[in-house]
Parts: C-alpha cells; structure tokens; sequence
C-alpha cells in the first residue's frame, strides 16, 4: 500500500504564528514553496498559510505584512493526515476539504507536505483525474 509518507515533499518546514508575513514569504522564497503550515507554541498545527493569502489577505487590502503575524491569518480548522495513511485517504481528504496542500504528520510532528504536484507524480492518470474534477469543479461553482 503506497502511503501519504511515500509521497508527500520531505522538509516541510512550519513558521511560527507569531512570525510575521513579510518574513513568511522570505521563508517561502527560500524554500521556493507557496505555502507554510503554521505552528503554535507548541509546535502544533494552526493552519496553513500560502503566498496568496499574503498577497489577496494582507497586501491587497493595504495591510503591512511586516505588522500581521501568519497567526493572524489561520483561518478554519487546519486539515493534516498520518504519514502512514493510504493514498486513498489523502485524496479522499483533499477531495472532501477541496484543499491542494496537506501536511504529513507522523508522531505529532510535521514530516512533509502533499502538493498537487506530489500526486501528479504519484499517482495514476485516473486518480489524477477523479481528484482534479472533484477538487476544482467543486470550488468554481462554490
């Protein structure tokens, strides 16, 4: 059984939600991701925080991101899966939430992250298709 640690992006890395955004999208650029998880103090998943959120969420409105925390852009439950979960439940995951990143954790500590760019490498053409249609058809009426 191919699992969610088979697959996932190894070296994800969390920001803390104190950090603030313009240091958030320094650590994007360095990392050359679009999106953080965010961890509370307790190294726990908060939320996750993608370069549009900075852009569409912060800069946008005429918000400084070197004075909003990634904390304060945690929105919604945060949606995460076990490294060793099957490949069926991290689409049945992502399909259900309609999200395109998921952090991996294994041991309550954040392993790496499944991108739609993890599952066209991963998966095969139907998995692929079913998961895009479910995905994108759902937020675009939505």
């Amino acid at each position: 059984m191919t699992t969610a640690g088979d697959i996932m992006h190894r070296g994800a890395q969390w920001i803390p939600a104190h950090e603030t955004l313009d240091r958030a999208a320094q650590l994007m650029r360095e990392l050359n991701v679009g999106a953080l998880p965010i961890s509370d103090e307790n190294e726990r998943l908060c939320g996750i925080l993608t370069d549009r959120d900075i852009v569409v969420g912060c800069v946008a409105v005429g918000h400084d991101p070197a004075r909003v925390t990634a904390g304060e852009m945690a929105k919604g439950t945060p949606r995460w899966i076990e490294a060793d979960a099957s490949v069926d439940d991290v689409l049945r995951e992502m399909r259900t939430h309609q999200i395109r990143r998921l952090p991996v954790i294994d041991d309550k500590r954040l392993v790496g992250m499944i991108s739609e760019a993890d599952l066209a490498q991963h998966l095969t053409e139907d998995q692929i298709a079913t998961w895009a249609e479910s995905v994108y058809a759902r937020s675009a009426t939505g």
